[in-house]
């Protein structure tokens, strides 16, 4: 996998390269069972090995990667035990950022999420998962970010990417017109200043999420999408 980054500050670095990693692995260019060589990957970024090593770590936290001492560190392979504990979590956390959220949205960040949500839809239309993702973190991210708490952040970001990585890799989710209405819901919830039924809606939406192996080989355009 090509991977490469700009100069950086030091402050900003370690970052980065956790964020280049995280996403090489939920993209699946780093692939379930692939050796991360700290010092292969330090070459290949063109850093040195301590913020790989720091990224690695904080990848291992989240689930991402297994390191044994004394041996390897390789990316981790999807278990179901691992997607569904990550599942659980994820949804109790948009749950609390919509019902924290609601008070302090603005008509604009409504209107992103019907931005986002409409992109969304039609992504999964013309069965493009790479946008249809981007599009769907666009819609959840408005109301954790209006949410101001910085601990359903923090856990969002490390447990979030195991999901992504499970649909990307899984193509488990397919229920997009489902989601983009139920998307058009929690919108309407968030506008009527309905906290407890945003959060039951957000909560809903991750939990609905089809993650389970699937059994085909070849999906179709509409099978590729997240809900």
């Amino acid at each position: 996998m090509p991977l490469s980054v700009a100069p950086l500050s030091r402050t900003l670095l370690r970052d980065d390269i956790l964020s280049r990693l995280r996403d090489a692995i939920v993209d699946g260019s780093l692939a379930p069972g692939e050796q991360l060589r700290d010092g292969d990957l330090a070459e290949r970024l063109g850093v040195s090995r301590t913020p790989v090593r720091e990224a690695l770590l904080e990848l291992a936290r989240a689930g991402l990667v297994r390191s044994t001492p004394g041996r390897s560190t390789v990316v981790a392979p999807l278990e179901d035990r691992a997607i569904l504990d990550a599942q659980s979590v994820v949804a109790a956390m948009h749950g609390v950022a919509a019902r924290e959220a609601v008070a302090r949205l603005t008509p604009a960040d409504l209107d992103e999420m019907r931005a986002a949500n409409a992109d969304f839809t039609a992504a999964q239309r013309r069965g493009d998962l790479d946008a249809a993702v981007i599009a769907d973190a666009r819609f959840h991210a408005v109301a954790v970010s209006a949410c101001g708490n910085a601990a359903v952040a923090g856990v969002l970001s490390q447990y979030e990417p195991v999901l992504r990585r499970a649909e990307r890799l899984r193509f488990g989710s397919h229920e997009g017109a489902e989601s983009a209405e139920r998307h058009a819901r929690l919108i309407a919830a968030c506008a009527d200043g309905d906290a407890e039924a945003a959060a039951h809606l957000a909560e809903q939406t991750w939990r609905s999420l089809s993650l389970a192996p699937r059994t085909d080989t070849h999906p179709t355009p509409t099978e590729e999408h997240r809900p």
